[in-house]
């Protein structure tokens, strides 16, 4: 199994500076389905931001999806980003546009530009979150898990060997919540997705098992070793 995450003898940073995880690996190979669980406040952000390269990586070694993490920036982060898809809490739609033209944006920010090849992608993820009849939507009409399948959709418009999910979860009752994390675990298997999910939800590691990473006093814990 080919590694999309390989992290060796890192320190990972908060936005200040300060150190929070230090001298960590991580390894992380593709299809896999793994929880990275902890305190708030313990790191398991900043290393979200670390893998897609919104906090630098300054002490240790890292690549994700065959790009060094040292080695980007701003002028090719973009490069980087069309091989991820990003799940976030608050969902963080364009609120002044409908399902549709949210999904465009990233597009056109990705370097598509074929209009009939966005359109057709656009069709394709809306019936892979089964949002088929919700493209012209605001995301004010739609339901917190419909506006969390949005964001699904929106990772996934790439074809990404990566989502890195922070706390997707996190704002959804437990019924929607279990609908969501359904949702992730098949299109991991269905595309050989690798799926990192940040999340403080034990209720949905107990429904939906799978490989746990614990963020712990600075360090990562691997429950598998």
């Amino acid at each position: 199994m080919a590694s999309i995450v390989k992290i060796s003898s890192a320190d990972i940073c908060q936005s200040d500076g300060s150190v929070i995880l230090q001298n960590i690996g991580l390894e992380i190979g593709e299809g896999e389905f793994i929880y990275l669980i902890g305190k708030t406040g313990s790191g398991k952000t900043s290393l979200l931001k670390t893998l897609y390269a919104a906090l630098p990586l300054d002490t240790g070694n890292g690549e994700v999806a065959g790009f060094n993490l040292k080695s980007v920036n701003r002028k090719n982060v973009h490069l980087l980003r069309r091989k991820l898809g990003i799940v976030f809490q608050d969902f963080n739609l364009l609120t002044d546009r409908s399902v549709e033209e949210n999904l465009h944006f990233v597009l056109r920010a990705t370097g598509w530009t074929d209009q009939a090849e966005m359109e057709t992608r656009v069709e394709e993820v809306l019936n892979e979150v089964g949002l088929q009849g919700k493209r012209n939507s605001m995301p004010f009409e739609l339901s917190g898990g419909e506006q969390q399948r949005v964001v699904i959709a929106r990772a996934l418009l790439n074809k990404p060997p990566l989502i890195l999910a922070d706390e997707p979860t996190g704002n959804l009752d437990p019924e929607t919540s279990d609908d969501v994390l359904t949702l992730l675990r098949n299109l991991a298997k269905q595309h050989n997705t690798a799926v990192l999910c940040a999340t403080h939800d034990y209720r949905i590691l107990q429904n939906f098992p799978a490989r746990i990473i614990r963020v712990m006093n600075g360090n990562l814990i691997d429950d598998d070793n």
